[in-house]
C-alpha cells in the first residue's frame, strides 16, 4: 500500500574524590599555580558548577572547594611527576576511553540542532498536496532536459493562468497515477517525502503552489491544498479483502459481502488476530494477525490512512472500507501523538530519527567543511586523468615508479600535521578492491573523492581534542583521574588496608572517637518475598543455632549477616521493641520487594566503646585521611601553591 516513496575494589574512598575530574584549558586569569604551573579562574569555576550541589554561592563555598581543588591538583602533580602517566595500563584505559567516545563528537553539531529542530517545526502540522511530475531518463542529455523543463513551465504557466490544478495535472503530468487522483497525492508530514521535496512542500502556504523543481527523477510542481495540525503516528490492524482496479463487478461486490461478513462477525466477538490469519490478502500482515507497522500520514492510501486516523480508540474496529486496494477492516492498536513541547528528551528522540534519515548528509556535509577549515585542507595540483592512468597501471599489475610527473611521494592533499602521497592513495585503492567490492565500482575521481573525505574524518578523529573543547575536557577528566586513583592507590588506600602496626597505633592514640551507640547482638536475614521468610522463620523458630545451614540451603533467595549493630541498622518497625530471644516483625523493603526481619540475641542500650575489631573499618576511612593529610602537608612543600586573592575576589557571587 505503499504510496510515496569507580573501581572501588574493597577500598574506603572519599566522597569528595569524584570531584576533581577536570581539564586543562587555556589560562586567562590565573586564580593559583602550583609548582608554577598556572591554573586559570575559568578552570577552577568550570570544575566547582560541575560538582556544586548548592544553588547559592559563598566566599565560604568557593574557598572550601578551593583547597579540595588544590589537593587534587597536587596528587596528579606528583602522578605525572612519578611517570605513571606512562604505564601502559593507563595508556590502553585512554585509548579504549577515547575509542569510545570520539564518536560522539564527530558531528556538526550546529547544523545536527538545526535539523532536529527543522523536524519538530515541520512535524507539527500536516500538508494535503497535489503534484505535477514530469519526468527525466536515468541518463538525460541536454535534448531530454530541455523537453521536461518546457513541459513543467508550460504546466506551470497553465496553472498562473488560473486553469484547474487537477486539470492541468490530468493534461501535463507523467505520474501514472494522475488518471485516478488527478495529481492529489494526500497528506504528507515530515519524513514522508524526500527531505528536498519536504522543503519545497513545506516552503508552501495553503492554496500555493510552487515553481518548477528539478530532481534527478525530473520536475516537480506541488500545490499545497490545505494544513492541519499533525496527528502523530497510529499502529493498526487489519484485514484486506484485495480487489484488482479493474476487477469486473462480480467479484468487487464478493469481496464487499465478504468483508461484511467478516465484520459482523468481529461484532460478534470474533477475534481478529485469527480472522486476519484466515482471510487477509496482505501477504506482509496476515501471519502477523494483521498488524502494521506503526505509521504516520503519507505511508499509506490516503482513504486507507483517514480510516484508520478516525477511529477514536484503541481497540476499536471500522466498517470495511474500500481504498484501490480492496477493503480493509482496520482495528485501532494504539497512537503516538507528535510532541508538542521541544524539550531534551524529545530532542534525542528526533536526533535518533534524523541520523537514519537522508537529511542526515547535510550536516555530514557541514562536518566536512568545518574539517577542512579547522584542519587547514591543503590540495597540491595534479592532473586527475594523470593520476587515473597511474592508478590504473598499478591496479592491473603494472606498476610504474613514475608517470608524467608523478610518483609514489607526490603529495596530493594534506592537514596541518599529516600529508598524504600517491603511495597512501594506491594503498586505500588497493584495500577498496580487496575488500569493500561495492566502492570498487566507482571511478576513480569519484573513489579520490570518497578517499579525501576518509582521510579527513580518520585524521580528525586522531586530532579531535585540538578542534573540540568538550571533548579534551572529556579526555583531559578521564586521564587525570586514573591518573589520581592510581597514586591514591599507592600511596594511601594500599598502606592504610595493610599497616596493621599503624592501624593499632590510630586506634591506641584516637580509641575515644570510637563507640557503640544504643546497639544489640542479632542476627540479620533478607529474603526475596515473604513467602521464603516465613518458611524461613518456621525452620530457625525450630532451632535458631541453625541458622547459618537454613539460610545457605536457599542459597540467594536469602542473605544472612550476624554480629553487633547498632539499633538504626537493625529492620524493624519504626518504635516496635527489640526483645532478647525473639524475632522483629516483617520490613518489606519497596525497592526491591525483598523482606528482611531480624533474631535479637542480646539488647545494649547505653553506649560503650568499641573494641579493635568491631571499629577496624572506621579506622581504616579515618587512617586513610591522616596519611592523606600528611602526605599533603609533604606535597604543598615540594610543589608551592600561591592562590592570587584579587583574582579569588572576582568568582562570581
Amino acid at each position: 500500500m505503499k504510496k510515496i516513496d569507580s573501581r572501588s575494589c574493597g577500598k574506603i574512598i572519599p566522597a569528595f574524590f569524584f570531584f576533581f575530574l577536570s581539564c586543562t584549558i587555556a589560562p586567562a586569569q590565573t586564580l593559583f599555580t602550583c609548582d608554577n604551573r598556572p591554573v586559570s579562574k575559568e578552570e577552577f569555576l568550570k570544575a566547582f558548577n560541575k560538582n556544586n550541589t548548592n544553588e547559592k554561592t559563598t566566599e565560604r563555598s568557593y574557598r572550601d572547594y578551593l583547597e579540595l581543588y588544590i589537593r587534587y591538583k597536587l596528587k596528579v602533580r606528583a602522578a605525572y611527576d612519578l611517570k605513571l602517566d606512562t604505564l601502559q595500563s593507563q595508556a590502553t584505559e585512554l585509548l579504549n576511553f577515547r575509542s569510545q567516545v570520539a564518536e560522539n563528537y564527530m558531528n556538526e553539531e550546529e547544523t545536527m540542532n538545526a535539523l532536529i529542530k527543522e523536524v519538530f517545526s515541520r512535524g507539527q502540522k500536516e500538508l494535503r498536496l497535489s503534484h505535477i511530475f514530469i519526468a527525466l531518463p536515468k541518463d538525460p542529455t541536454p535534448a531530454d532536459t530541455l523537453r521536461a523543463y518546457e513541459k513543467a513551465i508550460a504546466a506551470w504557466g497553465e496553472l498562473k493562468k488560473k486553469k484547474g490544478f487537477g486539470e492541468t495535472a490530468l493534461a501535463f503530468s507523467e505520474d501514472p497515477s494522475v488518471r485516478t487522483n488527478k495529481g492529489e497525492v494526500g497528506t504528507i508530514t515530515v519524513f514522508t517525502l524526500s527531505y528536498e521535496l519536504e522543503g519545497l512542500a513545506y516552503s508552501l502556504a495553503p492554496g500555493q503552489f510552487s515553481r518548477p523543481y528539478r530532481t534527478r527523477s525530473g520536475y516537480h510542481i506541488f500545490l499545497n491544498m490545505g494544513e492541519k495540525k499533525a496527528r502523530g503516528k497510529i499502529k493498526v490492524a487489519h484485514i484486506l479483502l484485495p480487489v484488482q482496479p479493474d476487477a469486473p463487478e462480480n467479484v468487487r461486490e464478493s469481496a464487499r459481502l465478504k468483508a461484511d461478513s467478516i465484520y459482523s462477525s468481529l461484532l460478534k466477538g470474533a477475534d481478529f488476530s485469527q480472522q486476519a490469519k484466515l482471510y487477509s490478502g496482505d501477504n506482509l500482515s496476515y501471519q502477523n494477525g494483521g498488524e502494521l507497522p506503526e505509521f504516520g500520514a503519507g505511508k499509506y492510501d490516503p482513504v486507507f490512512e483517514e480510516a484508520a486516523f478516525s477511529l477514536e480508540k484503541d481497540g476499536a474496529i471500522s466498517r470495511p472500507v474500500k481504498s484501490s486496494y480492496g477493503y480493509h477492516i482496520i482495528k485501532r492498536l494504539g497512537i503516538k501523538p507528535f510532541p508538542p513541547q521541544f524539550n531534551k528528551e524529545v530532542a534525542a528522540i528526533l536526533k535518533q530519527q534524523v541520523s537514519g534519515d537522508a537529511r542526515v548528509e547535510v550536516s555530514r556535509k557541514a562536518l566536512f567543511k568545518k574539517i577542512y577549515q579547522q584542519a587547514e585542507l591543503k590540495r597540491f595540483p595534479f592532473a586527475e586523468d594523470d593520476l587515473a592512468a597511474f592508478t590504473d597501471s598499478v591496479v592491473r599489475n603494472r606498476p610504474l615508479s613514475s608517470y608524467r610527473g608523478l610518483s609514489l611521494t607526490t603529495m596530493l592533499f594534506s592537514f596541518t600535521r599529516q600529508s598524504y602521497t600517491v603511495k597512501d592513495w594506491l594503498d586505500y585503492v588497493r584495500a577498496v578492491r580487496a575488500n569493500r567490492p561495492a566502492l570498487a565500482t566507482k571511478t576513480y575521481p569519484e573513489l579520490f573523492g570518497i578517499y579525501m573525505e576518509s582521510a579527513a574524518l580518520d585524521y580528525y578523529r586522531n586530532h579531535l581534542e585540538s578542534y573540540n573543547p568538550d571533548f579534551a575536557f572529556q579526555l583531559t577528566e578521564f586521564r587525570e583521574g586514573n591518573l589520581l586513583f592510581e597514586i591514591m592507590q599507592r600511596k594511601i588506600w594500599d598502606k592504610a588496608s595493610t599497616d596493621s602496626a599503624g592501624l593499632r597505633n590510630y586506634y591506641e592514640a584516637h580509641k575515644d572517637k570510637y563507640s557503640w551507640e544504643a546497639s544489640a547482638d542479632a542476627l540479620l536475614f533478607t529474603c526475596n518475598n515473604e513467602k521464603i521468610a516465613q518458611d524461613l522463620k518456621s525452620g530457625l523458630s525450630r532451632n535458631i543455632s541453625d541458622w547459618k545451614k537454613l539460610a545457605d540451603s536457599a542459597g540467594a533467595a536469602v542473605q544472612a549477616d550476624s554480629g553487633r549493630f547498632e539499633l538504626g541498622q537493625i529492620p524493624a518497625k519504626a518504635g516496635s521493641p527489640l526483645i532478647p530471644r525473639q524475632f522483629t516483625t516483617y520490613l518489606n523493603n519497596p525497592s526491591d520487594n525483598t523482606v528482611s526481619f531480624a533474631y535479637i540475641l542480646n539488647v545494649y542500650q547505653e553506649k560503650s566503646p568499641r573494641n579493635y575489631r568491631d571499629a577496624r573499618g572506621f579506622v581504616i576511612n579515618d587512617y586513610q585521611l591522616f596519611l592523606e593529610d600528611e602526605w599533603i602537608k609533604d606535597l604543598k612543600k615540594k610543589y608551592p601553591v600561591n592562590v592570587d586573592e584579587k583574582v579569588f575576589a572576582t568568582l562570581p557571587k
